[in-house]
């Protein structure tokens, strides 16, 4: 009985959700002659069969010509 409850509860943790990255998925001018970086991560949803992302970020990077 205990290996039969065991095997549930594993099976449902397991299809439940996973996670991976952060990826950058955006590049843009942040208008001062910088780029705007945006990273997430990416959320698998394996009960609904869904993507979609998550834990976003927005990271400035200025540039400059000095040498």
């Amino acid at each position: 009985m205990r290996i039969a409850v065991f095997v549930v509860v594993a099976a449902i943790l397991s299809g439940c959700a996973s996670q991976a990255g952060p990826f950058v998925t955006n590049i843009s001018s942040d208008g001062k002659g910088g780029l705007m970086i945006e990273k997430c991560m990416v959320r698998l949803d394996r009960m609904i069969n869904t993507v979609e992302a998550s834990s976003c970020t927005n990271t400035p990077i200025t540039l400059s010509n000095e040498r």
